[in-house]
């Protein structure tokens, strides 16, 4: 897996794969980044990226020139690329999305900055369009790492131990149960008892109820199947 960053500040997001469990993915080779700036493409002797919005309107879009060509060159060099752009107005990004998105050989995440990109780049590019929440943020940067975050670990052998994937939060739309480490009481506060017991079986059901009460508390929406209810 290769994640192709394009913004204009790529030291926004280098340092993240820096350490950790991405760092190692990197150094085993399971996934790998590359970044491409705006600015190298523009042709204009300013370096100039953005401009006044058509029509009037608050602000500056980045226009059209800088980002076709260097996402042309992208498509020339891996033909397989598959583009995504970061939009407020867009659907929500999900697990689902991340664990699907895992098995594509190259992602390349389009971060808009000030008022954003002007639309004929992204009615052109977009393979797909996403959103990381209901707010407004300065770029596309952060959402972009969010979402290569979330595929990546995802991807073959990236975590230590891939059993973990299927015990996470949003798997069987349901949340994770609540989990603890020794000791077994910390001041006043106790692990449950049920867990310590050593009886499998009766753990694994206890955490099935315990991530149903969850969900019904923190994510009401997320319970759909009705014996959940």
């Amino acid at each position: 897996m290769k994640f192709t960053f394009v913004t204009l500040f790529p030291n926004l997001i280098e340092p993240y794969f820096y350490d950790s469990i991405l760092k190692r993915a990197i150094e085993a080779n399971f996934i790998s980044y590359e970044f491409y700036n705006p600015r190298d493409f523009t042709t204009n002797k300013h370096k100039k990226v953005d401009d006044q919005m058509v029509g009037g309107g608050a602000g500056m879009l980045l226009f059209c020139q800088p980002l076709f060509d260097c996402l042309d060159e992208i498509k020339k060099k891996n033909e397989d690329a598959y583009i995504i752009f970061p939009l407020a107005a867009a659907k929500p990004f999900k697990q689902n999305d991340a664990k699907r998105l895992a098995k594509k050989k190259n992602i390349v995440f389009v971060s808009g900055r000030y008022e954003g990109i002007d639309e004929r780049v992204i009615e052109k590019y977009a393979n797909e369009v996403f959103s990381i929440g209901e707010f407004i943020l300065t770029g596309g940067e952060l959402p972009s790492l969010v979402m290569a975050d979330a595929i990546a670990r995802n991807v073959e052998n990236v975590l230590g131990n891939a059993d973990s994937l299927d015990v996470e939060s949003y798997e069987n739309n349901l949340l994770e149960a609540p989990s603890f480490t020794k000791p077994e009481n910390f001041q006043n506060l106790s692990v449950v008892k049920e867990f310590l017991k050593g009886n499998h079986n009766k753990i694994v059901d206890l955490k099935k109820n315990l991530s149903i009460c969850k969900t019904k508390y923190f994510r009401p929406g997320l319970v759909t199947n009705k014996k959940f209810k």
